[in-house]
């Protein structure tokens, strides 16, 4: 892979992994509108743990606080009833149903899942599901009320970004916001869930650029792109979060629902494969 090119996706990676517009949708369409090869599934898994560094950082004393305090219920009673050290076990809960149903749909995510129609209209779908989260969700619910359920549910709703177009974020969050949780509130709880799964995936999939392979990218390549999508995913993340303390994801809505309808003509067309 050209530096260039991989400037490129890395930038892309980085602001499209916690916007709710799916990072692995936007890894495959930019791409097929450049005239490039897809840099496939590992690529991308790679490349998260780049932004997986920019969560670690930005929420590192709410992480901190969270391991911290977990780490403690085991051996101390009193510390299970802290809201911190539920937290871990809500992520942990929330986090069984990716890695179930990764490992068991891994062949059809690394390569049928990556077909162009599939992608727009898990963007259509998805970004409609998302209004109707904003219409019908009470946003009365804050961080400090997160639950079991809400850890289950979100969990449930963290699977469905396996497929390319979906989007970790945009699943979540629509997921919270369902539940009740305010804007904040579900971004928050997002981008901590995110944590455990993003870990997961990238260390499974580097296996491909280790040991004298290379996953078809070249190492300097994934090390620009990772690098890149560090520094633009921390930004994303402290965009996202003031945005959305005043403003809807209607906005976000809208461009999914006009990218997966301009990928729909295109790909119907020829125009792009």
């Amino acid at each position: 892979m050209p530096i260039l090119q991989a400037i490129v996706l890395g930038i892309v990676q980085g602001l499209t992994e916690f916007l709710p517009i799916s990072s692995t949708g936007h890894l495959r369409i930019v791409p097929a509108f450049l005239g490039w090869e897809d840099p496939g599934a590992a690529f991308t898994a790679v490349t998260q743990l780049g932004t997986l560094a920019a969560v670690l950082l930005y929420f590192r004393a709410d992480l901190w606080r969270i391991v911290r305090t977990w780490l403690r219920s085991l051996r101390d009673p009193g510390a299970r009833k802290e809201h911190d050290a539920k937290l871990g076990w809500y992520i942990l809960l929330g986090s069984i149903p990716i890695s179930i149903f990764g490992l068991a749909f891994r062949e059809q995510i690394e390569n049928g899942a990556r077909d162009l129609y599939l992608i727009a209209t898990a963007l259509i779908v998805l970004g409609l599901v998302l209004l109707a989260a904003e219409r019908v969700g009470a946003r009365d619910r804050s961080m400090e009320e997160v639950g079991a359920r809400d850890g289950f549910a979100v969990g449930l709703a963290q699977a469905l970004a396996l497929v390319p177009g979906v989007s970790r974020s945009g699943a979540t969050i629509t997921a919270g916001l369902f539940l009740g949780l305010d804007r904040a509130a579900a971004a928050r709880f997002s981008f901590l869930l995110s944590v455990p799964a993003v870990v997961l995936s990238g260390l499974f999939e580097m296996r491909d650029f280790v040991g004298g392979g290379d996953g078809g990218v070249g190492a300097p390549a994934l090390v620009v792109a990772t690098a890149l999508a560090f520094v633009v995913g921390y930004a994303s993340i402290a965009f996202l979060l003031r945005f959305l303390a005043s403003h809807s994801t209607i906005v976000f809505v809208v461009y999914r629902v006009a990218l997966g309808v301009l990928v729909l003509a295109l790909a119907g067309t020829g125009t792009i494969g």
